[in-house]
């Protein structure tokens, strides 16, 4: 094989490997196009959403089936208003229960569904009435600590 011969399959695999890695990043950043066609789009009030970002996943029973779209603030009611396209092979019932998650201790934020029994479903442009704010993790430890500071009676003295 002659110099430029090696020099053009090197060019080749520097660029497949690239390509690969600029897949790989999509992907981790859920950038990629899923292609899932057809969505309806509904909201939710929340009065915390966290870290919450668009394009986090909308999951019910573990399985992803819509992205948040769009977030904002309502400056009337002082709360987030959060935006979802849903896939419209996913049907759920206007009772839906809408909680923010964390995927593991220190993971990314999704908004998880827990239907409800109603026979109504949810359509294009209804809100979710039933939400669960995001856990904060660092209120949870300083309520922890104001309430073992101030010494709230359950520690156990001999006398």
């Amino acid at each position: 094989m002659t110099r430029t011969t090696i020099d053009l399959w090197v060019g080749f695999f520097v660029a497949l490997g690239l390509a690969a890695l600029l897949f790989l990043a999509l992907k981790v950043g859920n950038l990629a196009t899923s292609g899932s066609g057809e969505t309806y789009a509904i909201e939710a009030k929340f009065d915390n959403i966290g870290g919450l970002k668009v394009r986090a996943p909308v999951k019910s029973a573990g399985v992803v089936v819509g992205r948040v779209s769009e977030i904002r603030f309502d400056p009337e009611a002082y709360q987030a208003v959060v935006k979802m396209q849903l896939d419209t092979r996913y049907r759920f019932p206007r009772d839906t229960f809408a909680t923010i998650n964390t995927s593991g201790l220190l993971g990314e934020q999704y908004i998880g569904f827990e239907p409800g029994g109603d026979t109504d479903m949810l359509k294009s442009g209804d809100v979710v009435k039933k939400t669960q704010s995001a856990v904060v993790l660092e209120k949870l430890i300083s309520q922890f600590m104001f309430s073992k500071a101030a010494g709230d009676g359950t520690g156990s003295s001999k006398e």
